[in-house]
This record gives structure tokens, sequence and C-alpha cells, in this order.
């Protein structure tokens, strides 16, 4: 990932440093050999030769022929080399960390996007992914952490300016258009973007026929087709989309679908943050779950999704049948319906083998249905195991510190009873002596 964003300076280093030296190099040869020999007979026969050759032959030729010639052939090997190098990653980011107060938002986050790759940002409310986002933007500072867009620093307006972006919350002025909306962000953006390109833009966004009305009499859902509209006017290499389905119908969803396929095709890439996980399953190239500020987990949807399960609906199931069922995966039972998930890898007869050893236990089969998990199932999965285990860490902890503490005051009552009955038995015994003494006297 570090090659990446320095392949550019590397190619315009190579090319600004080393141009120079081919013309050096050439013109020491020369000045060095006539200097050397015009010295050496101009001087005489005493200076001349020791002069002459000693500096002309030897600075010339030595300097001239190893750096000149050499230079070309490693100026092409180095363009050449540069060239062939992959772009940088549309994204990337390393350990970014984020803290309001009291509460950490984001803990340590790092993800990369390809060019022409979408990815999906997944995960519960509050766990961090508009936070991320706006990060990646420079619309919030990091507490810890670097960003890199499109082969620069974050931060860097000449990345920025390569990036449409749709924000989660948004509004526009309701007294423009929207032809007069993308005007004016082309002309804040800096671009040049002719008319005919922007109507195309929001032809493709299903607002050709409403180019000149108010905004202010749209419905959310085209306000959101025109929020699209604005985050891809400017031709950006990269778009972010923070919920973009958000407030729009069946067919909206799917336009959208078809636009960031589409954007993947011309080698945009995506960054998509939706709460529709059969969206993101259908359009997206790679996924990152994040929970609590971290990422649970993340990989290809073919990585995530490639566990197989098997649901079998059996009767007269005893133990040595369930221990069968157990041995071929991880196992669900509700009633009479029985859950394996498979371990990558299985091969195919693994199945069959499974059931002909449940009939050969006795078990009645009734229904035998093979099955994928779903990214919903898997993302369940992914969190409720993340969640339990951070609430067994908890109890494990407060177990722990509470028999500490129980143990600790137990030692400290304890020896404060002890030290007050040691008090109190010494005064006790002290008050029965003198008492015993006096009656003694008296007796006495």
């Amino acid at each position: 990932m570090t090659a990446d964003p320095t392949a550019g300076p590397t190619a315009e280093s190579a090319t600004g440093s080393t141009a120079p030296s081919v013309t050096g190099p050439a013109t020491g040869s020369a000045t060095g050999s006539a200097t050397g020999s015009a010295t050496g007979s101009a001087t005489g026969p005493a200076t001349g030769p020791a002069t002459g050759p000693a500096t002309g032959p030897a600075t010339g030729p030595a300097t001239g022929p190893a750096t000149g010639p050499a230079t070309g052939p490693a100026l092409d090997d180095a363009e050449r080399l540069v060239a062939g190098l992959p772009p940088a990653p549309a994204v990337w980011c390393s350990g970014l960390r984020k803290r309001y107060r009291r509460r950490t938002a984001v803990d340590g986050v790092s993800l990369t996007v390809g060019r022409g790759e979408v990815v999906g940002l997944l995960g519960p409310n509050g766990a961090g992914k508009t936070t991320v986002i706006k990060m990646l933007l420079g619309l919030v500072r990091p507490d810890a952490g670097d960003v890199m867009l499109l082969g620069r620093p974050g931060r860097d307006p000449r990345a920025r300016a390569r990036v449409g972006y749709l924000p989660e919350l948004f509004r526009y002025q309701p007294w423009l258009s929207p032809a007069e909306v993308l005007a004016l962000h082309v002309r804040l953006s800096g671009a040049s973007v002719p008319e005919s390109e922007r109507r195309e833009c929001l032809a493709a966004v299903g607002l050709a026929d409403r180019a000149r009305d108010r905004v202010g009499g749209f419905s959310k859902g085209m306000q959101q087709r025109l929020g699209l509209a604005v985050a891809l006017v400017a031709r950006p290499e990269l778009v972010v989309l923070d919920e973009p389905t958000s407030a729009l119908d069946p067919l909206g969803r799917a336009d959208v679908r078809d636009l960031v396929l589409s954007l993947k095709e011309r080698g945009v890439a995506v960054l998509l943050n939706s709460h529709l996980i059969g969206e993101v399953e259908r359009v997206c190239d790679r996924v990152v779950i994040l929970d609590k500020g971290r990422v649970a987990a993340s990989g290809s949807l073919a990585e995530l999704l490639g566990r197989r399960e098997l649901r079998l609906r059996l009767d007269g199931v005893g133990p040595e049948a369930q221990a069968r069922l157990a041995a071929a995966g991880r196992l669900t039972a509700e009633g009479d319906r029985y859950t394996v998930t498979l371990p990558p890898g299985e091969d195919d007869s693994a199945v069959p083998d499974l059931v002909a050893g449940l009939v050969a236990l006795g078990v009645r089969v009734h229904a035998v249905e093979p099955g994928r998990v779903t990214l919903e199932e898997r993302l369940l999965d992914i969190l409720r195991t993340d969640h339990s285990t951070g609430q067994s860490t908890g109890q494990s902890t407060g177990q722990t510190t509470g028999q500490s503490t129980g143990q600790t005051a137990d030692r400290a009552s304890g020896q404060s009873a002890g030290r007050s009955t040691r008090r109190t038995f010494g005064r006790t015994s002290d008050r029965t002596s003198d008492q015993t003494a006096d009656r003694s006297g008296d007796r006495a």
C-alpha cells in the first residue's frame, strides 16, 4: 500500500533529477578533454604534460562515458518500472481513531477501496460508519490514523476535488432548480462541465423532466436523486454514498443499483454505506463490517459467505446421531429441525455420507435442504458473536473484581475484628486482674 501513493512522485523524481545529469556529463567530458589538452600544450613542456594528461583525460573520459551513456537506459528503465506499477488505491486508511468526550466512536479502523471496486460498509446504528466516512473526506479530524485518497493525502484539495460525496443528511436551497444546483456545485468544485453533460447527469438519476422545477417542491425521494446527481456531476474517480437509497421506492433503489454498477464498469471506485443488506450483497465486491467502532469482519462476499449450511428435518435422533451431526459441523437444533454449518472446503461427498450415516443409526430423514449463508445471516452471526464475547468478558471481569473485592473486604473485616477483639480482650483482662487483686487485698 505504501508503494502505490509514491508511484507518482517516483516518476516525477526520475524524470526531473536524471534528465539534467544526461546533459551534464556530456558537457563535462567535452570540456574536460578540451581543457586538459589545451592547458597541457599551452603551458609548456614542464606544466603541460603534468597538467594536461592528468586533468584532461583523467577527468573527462572518466566522468563523461561512465555517467552519460549509463543514464539514458536507466531513465528508460525507471519510466517503464513506474508505468508498470498499479495505480494507488482509491481509498487507503490505517488506524483511524475518534473519541467524543468519554465515548470512543471509531477505534483503529483500517480499510482499502481499490480502483473500480465497490466496497460496502455494514454495521448496526452507532457502529461508526458515518464517522469513518467523514474522517476519510476530511470533514472530521481523526485523533489518530492516516488517510490517502487516490494516491494523495486525504486533506489534499487535489484529491478531494476528484471525489463525489452523497451525505446522509443534506438540504438544497428551495428556490433553486436542479440545473442551477448542479451549476453551483460545478462552480464550487472548480471543474469544467458543459451544460449538456449536466443534463445527462440529471437524466441518469431520473430528473431530466424536472430540471427547471424548484427544489422546494420535491419529495424526499426526488431530493435524494438530486443528491446523487451532485455527487456524480464533476466526473469523480471515487464516489462515497452514505445511505443513497433512503426514502427511495423500489424503482428508485433499482436505479441506484444500476447506477453503481455502471460506475464500476467505468472504473470508478464506490464506497457504499447502507442498511439495506440485499442491495449491498447485489452490488458490492467486498464488505467491511463495523461494530462498536471497530472492524468486526471484512472480505469479499465469497470469503464471508463461503460457508455452506445443511438444513435437515429428522426424527428419532439419539445421542449417537446427535454426536454424528455435531462432528459434521457447527450444529443448531430447534425441535425436529437441525442446521449443520459445514466447514469451508468440504467436498461434495460430505452430505451424502452424513445422511447415510444417520439412516444407519436409525434416524428417519424427512427432508434435506442444502443452502448457503446469506449476508444478513452472516452479519447477525458476527455481531451476536462479538456481543456475546464482550458480555462474557465483562461478566468475567465483574465476577473477578467482585470476588477480589469481597475477599479483600472479608480479610479487612477479619483483621479489623481481630484487632478490635484483642484490644477489647486486653482491656477486659486488665480490668479483671485489677478487680481480682483488689478483692484479694480486701480479704487479706
